[in-house]
């Protein structure tokens, strides 16, 4: 699905976008309003990126994030009928880090 060798389309601004290892250059913008969004953190670019030069490895969350989203399409590919089973959202519901317990059980329940 996402093939790391796939010939670079046209991103946004007409330039094709650089140092792309998992993500596909197709509707770039879109991915990643929907990993913002996923991990809550707005419009917040820099989460992952570095100001100024988003094709920058030095931030070591975007190490953590292509090892993510390898993990996401690796558990679809699995589902024969190729439909998306698990996103980001899936395990962060809005949050940085998944949470691994489940919340306290409500009173009297």
């Amino acid at each position: 699905m996402y093939a790391q060798d796939a010939p670079p389309k046209k991103g946004g601004g007409g330039m094709p976008h650089k140092n792309l290892k998992i993500l596909p250059d197709e509707d770039i913008m879109g991915v990643m309003r929907s990993y913002t969004a996923a991990l809550g953190v707005g419009r917040n670019c820099v989460f992952c990126h570095v100001q100024g030069d988003f094709a920058a490895d030095t931030n070591p969350k975007k190490d953590v994030a292509r090892k993510m989203i390898k993990m996401v399409n690796d558990n679809n590919a699995v589902f024969a009928d190729g439909k998306v089973h698990v996103t980001c959202y899936t395990c962060h519901r809005g949050k940085t880090m998944p949470e691994t317990v489940p919340p306290p059980a409500a009173p009297g329940q």
